[in-house]
């Protein structure tokens, strides 16, 4: 399971396809990052090198008694955990279902707690446990790491495994549709593996179109022949173009 992280995610059981009386036309389900990956990359450097300055500090100064190997493990194995905090923080990936029919365009959004993480924290903590009480029968300090490192691992499992509004917290729903008579432009995004699609749709209260637009989440591969897919369902003249493309801002 840890190893096949990024698969295409089953479909959720509360998804009801609002055209689902017509013949699916092209669907597929996807894992995506729905945000600005640029500015999540970047985020993502700048905590690695203070990460980095603090396990230093941490190397720098052991504890007492500390032998240099034990100094090293538990340096080492603090910037792991901390680094693997901030990636699930900063590389989040939400899972999306796409289909198409004659009458347009749906989707859903959904983001589940990850079946693996209580698994490999379980695993990672007991684990790291074992190798630093084996260690400490070679040098007495690595008790200390044991409960620095897997101690630490053990405390957040329990409170993952314990808490049901910290597994709330990390589940989304939502779902969308769309016709296709509404879409006025198609971008194939030059910048990001998405199609995006602009629309006009009425909000509540007013009498007037507002333009807004969503992104169809595909591999780089597939942009154009999806774009290509969508065209003759639209009414003539509704432009297909190239260009760099920003995260929508959503209609919830």
């Amino acid at each position: 399971m840890l190893f096949n992280l990024y698969r295409a995610p089953d479909l959720p059981p509360q998804l009801i396809w609002k055209f689902a009386h017509e013949p699916e036309l092209l669907g597929w389900t996807i894992q995506a990052r729905n945000y600005n990956t640029l500015i999540a990359n970047c985020m993502f450097a700048f905590m690695n090198l203070i990460t980095l300055g603090v396990t230093y500090s941490v190397y720098l100064n052991p504890a007492p008694g500390e032998g240099l190997l034990a100094q090293a493990s538990i340096s080492i194995g603090f910037y792991i955990v901390i680094i693997l905090i901030i990636s699930c923080m900063t590389h989040q990936r939400m899972n999306f279902a796409y289909r198409f029919s004659k009458s347009g365009v749906e989707y859903c959004e959904w983001k589940d707690f990850p079946k693996w993480a209580l698994p490999c924290l379980k695993w990672m903590a007991g684990i790291t446990a074992v190798i630093f009480i084996f260690m400490a029968t070679i040098d007495p300090s690595f008790l200390i790491g044991a409960l620095v490192g897997p101690g630490g691992l053990g405390l957040t499992y329990l409170s993952m495994a314990h808490s049901k509004s910290y597994r709330e917290l990390h589940t989304q729903y939502h779902h969308h549709e769309y016709e296709w008579k509404d879409i006025v432009q198609i971008a194939i995004a030059t910048n990001r593996e998405v199609v995006d699609v602009k629309f006009k749709f009425f909000r509540d209260g007013d009498t007037v179109k507002m333009c807004w637009n969503f992104n169809i989440h595909c591999q780089k591969k597939d942009k154009e022949r999806v774009a290509n897919f969508i065209k003759p369902y639209l009414f003539p003249g509704v432009p297909l173009i190239r260009a760099k493309v920003d995260v929508p801002l959503g209609t919830d």
